[in-house]
């Protein structure tokens, strides 16, 4: 149930592809740069917040019982607390959506059409010559042959998978017992390791 649950979490988050399309879309081509380096300083960014929020907050009735009675919703469901902040921090994110501008140019409709049907047929037939003149024989546009796209996407892949792989098996070695060949780490001391892992991160993410 875990490795299907993280799998479709997986296969559903496809957001880093389009952020770094949108934000070549958006911005000048003089701070294109400047974008690209915001969104994988944010990804850095992430990789020391995420982990430091679920290891902080996870189990809130042992680490913080003032707070959070065990016979309270947190003590019952002891993550449920970090669940609940990320949840409301992607729903903030979600309403600030809108107002992001959109990239997708929108071209006014000829209202007047009718009067310009002649030039309009003309115009399409000059440009029907033309395309034949200056053009071959139809390429095949199949971006599955499309080697520098599908190189950069399997790599991209490659990257993405060996990632997630390292903060998902860690977590679960980390967190098993001696006896087993873990690290018996709690949940805290997990968040503590993968927010310096990301701190490490960030350094290389700043020079790309």
């Amino acid at each position: 149930m875990a490795i299907t649950t993280r799998f479709l979490i997986g296969s559903l988050n496809g957001l880093l592809g389009p952020i770094r399309a949108y934000a070549v879309e958006v911005c000048r081509p003089e701070h294109q740069s400047i974008g690209l380096s915001l969104v994988s300083t944010s990804w850095a960014i992430g990789l020391i917040v995420g982990p430091a929020i679920g290891g902080y907050l996870a189990q809130p009735s042992e680490k913080y019982p003032i707070l959070f009675p065990a016979n309270s919703l947190f003590g019952r469901f002891p993550y449920f607390l970090p669940c609940l902040c990320i949840s409301i921090f992607c729903f903030v994110i979600l309403i600030s959506c809108i107002w992001l501008p959109e990239t997708l140019h929108k071209h006014a409709t000829e209202r007047n059409g009718d009067c310009k049907i002649g030039s309009l047929s003309t115009h399409l037939v000059d440009s029907e010559e033309f395309v034949k003149q200056h053009t071959g024989p139809a390429k095949d546009k199949s971006l599955f042959k499309n080697w520098p796209l599908m190189s950069s996407i399997v790599l991209f892949c490659i990257v993405s998978f060996d990632d997630m792989a390292y903060t998902e098996i860690f977590s679960l070695w980390s967190e098993s017992d001696k006896q087993f060949g873990g690290l018996n780490f709690s949940s805290e001391d997990v968040g503590q390791v993968l927010a310096i892992t990301g701190t490490c991160q960030q350094n290389k993410y700043l020079h790309e």
